[in-house]
């Protein structure tokens, strides 16, 4: 055969495959339209993607027939028949999200909407690294278990932890707070556990990206998540994107200089909820003392808790000023332990910005609190165990 001939079998050998890639192309386009707008009729769906009604009842058909979408209802227009009404089908998957801090773990399971079907919140008691990898595993498990969900359905797992995760050496920097969490092979003992795809991230930028998609955050340009607690550390996110450097070390806020008043000091040194407890020591305040009961004496009146308080917010106002010098946010969210207290300390922190600074970005309280992690790894999850649902069931 010519050349032409031959020619002419590989455009006929490669069309079932083109057409199959038209087909996932079409399905993907308008389940991403169902998850992004809402429920729609086939009518609808044409109207807005463009492609034919034909089309467009072929590829619902198959996603239906894939579990991918259901109906849900129907709209009755004023003139015309009645219309069947699809949206994705959020037990179509799941997604994992699980934040382990220093005194918490918190883990759960969401559908493909984002509604959390089933969490837990333990305290962290564990002595060493390898107890802790243990606990996250077993606690995964059992909220999995507690939810009725397949493990199988469960398609990607997010975890947040302090540090910055080093993809090559398999094991996390930086975790000053956690002893022994940065012993590589840590996180491949909990994939190896839990059995399912695991992603580790940043803590502050989980609960950046958690505070965008569920909090304050939402329709920001750019905002910077602070994250005051045991530590100190700032999340960013760029048109709904995270920022995190070359190395993922962007936000490492913690580790910038602070003049001391003995020895060379660190931000996190002077910000974290420990120098709340030690200023709070140094204008009179005695006993056990946590950064919780610091906040709680100075709305008591006292007054050295209040001096402390007004230290703490006018240290945070530097760092405002200097994440606005760098980044120019739009919004900066204070988050974290300290952040539950932030009633206390916006007062200081804009009082003292204004003397610092002439870039003043709004400053605002997370909605999220506690749970700005979770949801962030939450958030980062579904959007991977979406594109995995998507590709497991349309091939099957």
């Amino acid at each position: 055969m010519g050349e032409n001939g031959a020619m002419s079998d590989r455009v006929v050998a490669e069309q079932p495959w083109s057409r199959q890639r038209l087909r996932s192309t079409n399905e993907r386009l308008l389940l991403d339209r169902l998850r992004t707008s809402g429920a729609a009729s086939r009518a609808q769906l044409a109207r807005e993607t463009g492609l034919s009604k034909p089309t467009v009842s072929s590829a619902l058909a198959a996603l239906a027939d894939a579990g991918l979408v259901h109906e849900v209802g129907t709209h009755a227009p004023e003139r015309g028949r009645i219309a069947v009404l699809y949206a994705p089908d959020p037990a179509a998957g799941y997604a994992l999200g699980i934040d382990i801090g220093r005194s918490w773990l918190r883990v759960a399971v969401a559908d493909l909407d984002g509604e959390v079907v089933s969490r837990t919140d333990v305290r962290n008691r564990a002595r060493t690294s390898g107890a802790m990898a243990d606990l996250v595993v077993a606690t995964a498990l059992q909220v999995v278990a507690g939810s009725g969900v397949d493990p199988a359905e469960v398609a990607h797992a997010v975890v947040g932890t302090p540090g910055v995760y080093d993809e090559k050496q398999r094991r996390v920097r930086y975790a000053i707070h956690l002893p022994g969490w940065g012993r590589a092979g840590l996180f491949d003992r909990m994939r190896e556990g839990l059995g399912i795809p695991l992603e580790v991230h940043n803590d502050a930028n989980l609960a950046a990206l958690g505070e965008y998609t569920y909090g304050v955050g939402a329709g920001s340009r750019l905002f910077a998540y602070i994250m005051i607690g045991t530590g100190l550390g700032m999340g960013v996110v760029s048109e709904g994107r995270l920022f995190t450097g070359a190395h993922g070390g962007a936000g490492e806020i913690g580790f910038l200089p602070w003049p001391g008043r003995q020895k060379p000091e660190t931000l996190e040194d002077a910000v974290s909820g420990e120098a709340v407890v030690e200023s709070a020591r140094s204008f009179g305040m005695s006993g056990q003392l946590t950064a919780k009961a610091v906040f709680d004496a100075a709305r008591s009146g006292n007054p050295a808790a209040v001096k402390a308080v007004q230290l703490e917010g006018e240290r945070i106002a530097h760092t405002v000023a200097a994440a606005a010098a760098v980044l120019d946010p739009d919004l900066v969210v204070l988050g974290g332990g300290v952040g539950h207290s932030v009633d206390l300390l916006l007062s200081p922190v804009r009082e003292t910005l204004r003397e610092l600074t002439p870039l003043r970005p709004k400053i605002a309280p997370s909605r999220l609190g506690e749970d700005a992690v979770l949801m962030g790894a939450v958030a980062t999850a579904l959007g991977t165990a979406r594109d995995v649902v998507f590709e497991r069931r349309s091939a099957s």
